[in-house]
């Protein structure tokens, strides 16, 4: 079964498990840790169980369990759909890329949406609530919805980087800083799964939550909350613009096996040298990142 399918029912065994009653609060980044999976098939897997009447959602909060989970879940593994059915996440590109290219508005309406993409309503909440999630666009107060801020351009990509260049080997350095060797793993253990193949067989989205969970993991180890704040904040606004930079994945190697040296440094206790480590890797991707400028200037390619 692949990962799609099978999510909704990990999740509903995971509520079983910890014995979780009606009103629990289902955190994605929980889940995806406890899974061991990204965060962004989680918010899909999430929304298709909201669809389906066993969660229920509240803005800005998330999402909560609606309803017992009483029988075995492999009785009722048959019931759950896939959480995003290719239309839906074809749907979700559109979205995005239409974004960035200007074509949507700052603020929209559900109506716009469906008439525009032509969306079941039930197809609408499955994209809308994944956007939200990953903090893109978000309801406002009665009606309509707003987007974020966002990075639309290159050059704003860039300075990001340039951002992250001063930010990230200076977490590094933070004293007492220390990562946790269960992160460790599950970082090192991400990074062998792209090297042996997910570099070309992942959708954008789970390489843009692979990068971003390890260098937040890197950063939260300094224990600085404004580190890790400004670390969250830029990361949440270049997601458009590194989804259309995925559709050249040549650099990716080299990048995966730098993320495994930092981590190697780390391991060892060798802040300073992962600092030096760290810059070296940002730079790289500072270079590759402007050498795309015309990529991520790009109009999509037709549906």
């Amino acid at each position: 079964m692949s990962l799609e399918h099978a999510l909704p029912a990990r999740i509903l065994e995971q509520v079983l498990a910890e014995g979780l009653s009606v009103g629990a609060h289902l955190p994605a980044q929980g889940l995806a840790d406890r899974l061991r999976v990204s965060r962004s098939p989680v918010n899909a897997a999430l929304a298709a169980l909201h669809a389906q009447g066993w969660l229920r959602r509240e803005p800005n909060r998330g999402y909560f369990l609606a309803r017992p989970v009483a029988a075995p879940v492999h009785l009722i593994a048959g019931q759950l759909q896939a959480p995003a059915p290719d239309g839906i996440t074809a749907t979700y590109h559109r979205i995005a890329e239409d974004r960035l290219r200007g074509a949507l508005a700052d603020e929209f309406s559900e109506a716009l949406l469906r008439k525009r993409y032509g969306l079941t309503a039930a197809q609408l909440d499955t994209v809308l609530a994944r956007i939200a999630s990953e903090g893109w666009a978000e309801k406002k107060p009665g009606y309509g919805w707003v987007f974020s801020p966002m990075l639309t351009t290159p050059d704003s990509l860039l300075q990001s980087y340039r951002l992250r260049l001063a930010l990230e080997p200076a977490a590094l350095l933070e004293p007492g800083y220390r990562l946790d060797p269960a992160v460790i793993a599950r970082c090192r253990a991400a990074e062998h799964h792209l090297l042996d193949g997910g570099i070309d067989t992942d959708t954008p989205e789970q390489l843009h939550d692979r990068g971003v969970r390890f260098h937040e993991a890197l950063v939260d180890g300094s224990g600085n909350p404004f580190f890790i704040d400004t670390m969250r904040r830029v990361n949440r606004v270049r997601r458009l613009l590194s989804y259309r930079s995925m559709r050249d994945r040549s650099r990716h190697h080299l990048h995966c096996e730098q993320h495994l040296q930092l981590l190697d440094l780390l391991e060892r206790g060798r802040q300073a040298d992962a600092a030096d480590a760290m810059r070296d890797h940002l730079q790289h991707t500072l270079h590759s990142i402007a050498a795309l400028r015309d990529l991520l200037h790009a109009e999509p390619d037709p549906p």
